[in-house]
């Protein structure tokens, strides 16, 4: 079973790790009220998904 043949060193290992790392989550303005809101997602605020209303938002 092979096995590695040398210690893999810290500096190695670290330039290794340095890539992994979440990535940022992206995000769309709405096209009905301009809130933040994640892509192909309907709007949070306002209900709204590609110009069409789709769910009542409840108020708070």
């Amino acid at each position: 079973m092979p096995v590695p043949k040398r210690r893999t060193g810290k500096s190695r290992r670290d330039r290794r790790r340095a890539n992994y790392k979440l990535a940022k989550p992206t995000t769309t303005t709405c096209s009905n009220c301009g809130a933040v809101m994640e892509p192909h997602r309907v709007c949070p605020s306002c209900g709204y998904y590609n110009g069409r209303f789709i769910v009542q938002v409840k108020s708070s």
